[in-house]
């Protein structure tokens, strides 16, 4: 056999044997839409996004005392921040009326959590004992160093579409 040729068959050989073992190619895995982002207030309240969800407040009416519980949790509504503010201000639209209410920081010794130090603040109003629903607006709540002001909610609906 010619020597060209016979260097070609024995190059050519290789080639065939590599392509006919060729591995197929697998199928692209199904693509699977991202989980919904979804989180629940821990106590079962109204959820207030607080700026693009970096915090929340968590809002729960006791309506036999009309006392209203103002949580401040973090933007997963997993973890309680405390914040300096020793207060902060909603003011309600009720049946065409509005009205203010003062939340105070609520101490716990439990927790070590003191007024200007608390993840939980408090207001009592007789009206909210037969009050199931207002629109409301946080005035200002400072926490760790950013202000939120002026921000909408529905009662009990809250403003968090997650």
């Amino acid at each position: 056999m010619h020597p060209v040729k016979l260097l070609s068959l024995l190059l050519l050989v290789p080639v065939a044997l590599l392509t006919g073992c060729a591995k197929p190619t697998p199928a692209p895995a199904a693509v699977t839409p991202p989980a919904k982002h979804e989180h629940h207030p821990p106590h079962g309240g109204t959820p207030v996004a607080l700026g693009d969800e970096v915090y929340h407040v968590e809002l729960i009416l006791d309506a036999a005392t009309g006392k209203l519980s103002a949580y401040v949790l973090d933007g997963e509504m997993e973890n309680f921040i405390r914040s300096a503010a020793p207060s902060f201000e909603i003011t309600v639209l009720v049946d065409g009326e509005m009205k203010a209410l003062t939340l105070r920081a609520v101490a716990n010794p439990a927790t070590g959590e003191t007024v200007g130090d608390s993840s939980l603040f408090s207001t009592q109003a007789d009206w909210l004992k037969t009050t199931k629903t207002f629109d409301g607006v946080i005035k200002s709540l400072a926490i760790r160093g950013t202000t939120f002001t002026d921000v909408d909610f529905d009662f009990p609906e809250g403003n968090d579409k997650d």
